[in-house]
């Protein structure tokens, strides 16, 4: 890689994946609160209150508890806003510029996606606090109940690409034989990915981890300042991202062919969102067994039946499977 190819990523990265994506998470974060509140007979807050917010967090004074690992303290918020800005730089390029994918990068962003949550399982271990103990524990759980329907799911749009790893070889192969979610195996898997999104966000009913009720913020009880103002962000950021990520995969994506088709794929990511808005404000929190339970027990047997149902399809030619 030259060194014109090396800056054009990292200003791809800054513009594209950190700063436009942290522009799209925070306003989508705003439609989030607006719509919560109006559920809840508020107001709710002006468009530019989570802009503030952060803003204002960043001139917090940070506090770092006594006896806490300052290295794992201080780096887990800054690897949660990295691997979100590297995911969304890596889609975007596949959509906007796909001769800059390559091979296996969906295996990469499944990977940094994992970070942010392992980035809060490690905050939350290195603040040494009773209750961020707790809530790294229960993120921790959380992680290994949905990784595996998450990867049954990506099962299914591999089986049915003919076994294409790349970004935009997933793009182009729905762009000439349609979205993989059109077909009942790619409509489970896309069901499959609503409940995983939603924990990946730690939005209710799965944020069990932070649980303000129960245990004060638990992982991030002990943060404060730029290093909270960094883990809201990086929220943020996967706010947007992860149903780019389902759209892309599952829904035909974002075809930059024309503005039709585009404002078509952003649609779709505004309609996951609006699911996730949904979800959050008509259920409960459920205890962290419960949660397990349920990404172990129905959710993994939808994606089972998924990826079945995809092996049959392309064993004897069934389009609609």
């Amino acid at each position: 890689m030259t060194v014109e190819q090396v800056l054009l990523w990292l200003v791809w990265l800054l513009g594209v994946g950190f700063i436009g994506t942290a522009i799209a998470g925070l306003l989508i974060t705003f439609v989030d609160r607006k719509v919560t509140a109006r559920v809840q007979y508020r107001v709710g807050p002006p468009w530019y209150q989570p802009f503030a917010d952060v803003v204002k967090l960043l001139g917090k004074e940070t506090i770092v508890p006594r006896g806490a690992s300052r290295l794992a303290f201080f780096g887990s918020p800054l690897v949660a806003v990295a691997s979100a800005a590297l995911v969304s730089a890596m889609l975007w390029a596949a959509i906007l510029r796909p001769a800059e994918s390559f091979v296996g990068d969906v295996f990469v962003v499944v990977y940094l996606l994992v970070l942010p949550s392992l980035a809060l399982v490690l905050g939350g271990a290195a603040a040494r606090n009773p209750l961020a103990a707790v809530g790294a524990s229960r993120e921790m759980k959380l992680v290994l109940g949905y990784e595996l329907p998450f990867i049954l799911a990506l099962t299914v749009v591999f089986i049915k690409s003919g076994g294409q790893i790349r970004l935009a070889q997933l793009l182009a192969f729905q762009s000439a034989n349609g979205a993989f979610a059109v077909s009942l195996s790619g409509a489970l898997a896309l069901i499959v990915m609503v409940p995983v999104i939603q924990a990946k966000l730690g939005l209710v009913p799965f944020d069990q981890a932070e649980a303000e009720t129960e245990l004060m913020g638990g992982a991030l009880i002990e943060y404060s300042g730029a290093p909270l103002a960094a883990f809201k962000l990086a929220k943020a950021m996967l706010y947007f991202t992860l149903p780019v990520f389902a759209v892309v995969v599952l829904c035909g994506g974002m075809p930059a062919t024309g503005v039709g088709p585009f404002v078509l794929g952003l649609l779709k990511v505004v309609g996951l969102v609006v699911v996730a808005v949904l979800i959050r404000n008509t259920n409960p929190r459920v205890r962290i067994e419960h949660a397990v339970r349920f990404f172990w027990g129905p959710v993994t047997a939808v994606a089972a039946a998924a990826v079945v149902l995809a092996l049959l399809g392309e064993s004897f030619g069934i389009g609609w499977l």
